[in-house]
C-alpha cells in the first residue's frame, strides 16, 4: 500500500515554518561566517556564503589587541556580572511581588497592576535622563551597581506580571492541603509554589538576562570608565571614522551571543507548562 498523502495545508505550513527558520537563522548564519573571512574578503568583491580561506584572525585579534587598552575579557566579566546579578535580584523580587499581587488583597492592587502596564508602553530612551539624575545623586555613576539597579528597575515590571499568571494558576488547593498538614508560610512557598511557579521563574530570568547583556543606551550613559565598560560599549570601539573593522566586530558579537545561548541550555529543562494540571483530585 502506498503511504498516505499529507493534506496540502499541512505541507504549505512546514514550508512556510521552513522560510521563517532561514529567514531567523540566516542573519546568525551570516555573522558567524564574516566572523571567519579576512578583512579583504569582507570588504572587496562579492560576498560568499563560505569564507574561501576560512581564518581565526578576528578572534586572535580582539583578545591580542584588547579593546581601549583593556583585556576583552574584562567586559565579558562586567557583563556577565551585570546579566547574572540583574537575574537574581529581579526574579526574587518579582516572584514576591507576583505571589503578593496574587495571593492577597489590598488597597491599590489595580492601580498597581495598570502602572506595571504602563511601564512596559514607556520607550527605554525617555528613561535615560531621569535614570541618569536619579542615579548620579544616588552616588552610583560609573559604578556597576548603579548599572544593576537600572537594570532591575526595567526588567521587574514585566518579571511581575508574567509571574503573576503563574501565581494565580497554583490552585489555591494545593496550599491549603499544605496548611493542613501543618506546614507555615515559607514551608508551603519553598516546598509548593515555587517548584510549580518555576518555569514562568525561568521565562522571566531568561528575559532579564537578555535585557542585561544586550543593553546599550543605559551601559553608555551610566558608565565612563572603560574598565567599567560592557561588551556592546567595547563593539563600538571597532567602529572608526573612516574604517570599520567588521572582522573584529562579528567575531566579538559571534561570542557575545555564546553566554546567551549557554544560559538557555542551562535553564531550558525548566521551561516546562502545565505542571499542575491534575495534582488536584476532584
Amino acid at each position: 500500500m502506498s503511504a498516505p498523502r499529507r493534506p496540502a495545508g499541512r505541507i504549505t505550513v512546514n514550508a512556510l515554518g521552513v522560510v521563517v527558520f532561514v529567514i531567523a537563522v540566516f542573519p546568525v548564519f551570516w555573522m558567524v561566517v564574516t566572523s571567519l573571512k579576512t578583512n579583504g574578503e569582507i570588504t572587496g568583491g562579492a560576498p560568499h556564503l563560505v569564507p574561501a580561506h576560512p581564518t581565526a584572525e578576528n578572534y586572535t585579534y580582539i583578545f591580542r589587541v584588547g579593546v581601549g587598552g583593556n583585556p576583552f575579557w574584562l567586559y565579558f566579566k562586567n557583563s556577565a556580572l551585570l546579566a547574572l546579578g540583574a537575574v537574581v535580584v529581579s526574579s526574587f523580587a518579582a516572584l514576591l511581588a507576583a505571589v503578593a499581587v496574587a495571593r492577597f488583597r489590598f488597597r491599590g492592587k489595580t492601580a498597581a497592576l495598570v502602572m506595571l502596564l504602563v511601564v512596559q508602553m514607556i520607550p527605554c530612551e525617555a528613561l535615560v535622563i531621569p535614570l541618569f539624575l536619579m542615579v548620579r545623586r544616588a552616588g552610583l555613576w560609573d559604578k556597576l551597581p548603579g548599572v544593576l539597579l537600572v537594570y532591575v528597575g526595567v526588567t521587574l515590571p514585566f518579571a511581575i506580571w508574567m509571574l503573576r499568571g503563574f501565581v494565580a494558576a497554583v490552585p489555591r488547593e494545593l496550599e491549603e492541603a499544605a496548611a493542613i498538614d501543618g506546614a507555615g508560610w515559607w514551608r508551603t512557598f519553598r516546598s509548593v509554589l515555587f517548584p510549580l511557579v518555576a518555569p514562568g521563574l525561568v521565562a522571566t530570568s531568561i528575559f532579564s538576562f537578555v535585557t542585561a547583556w544586550n543593553d546599550l543606551v543605559f551601559a553608555l550613559t551610566l558608565l565612563n570608565d572603560d574598565a567599567n565598560y560592557t561588551v556592546p560599549i567595547a563593539l563600538e570601539y571597532f567602529f572608526g571614522r573612516d574604517t570599520t573593522n567588521w572582522g573584529a566586530i562579528m567575531a566579538g558579537s559571534t561570542l557575545m551571543t555564546v553566554p546567551v545561548v549557554i544560559f538557555f541550555l542551562l535553564v531550558q529543562r525548566r521551561m516546562v507548562t502545565g505542571l499542575t494540571s491534575g495534582a488536584v483530585k476532584g
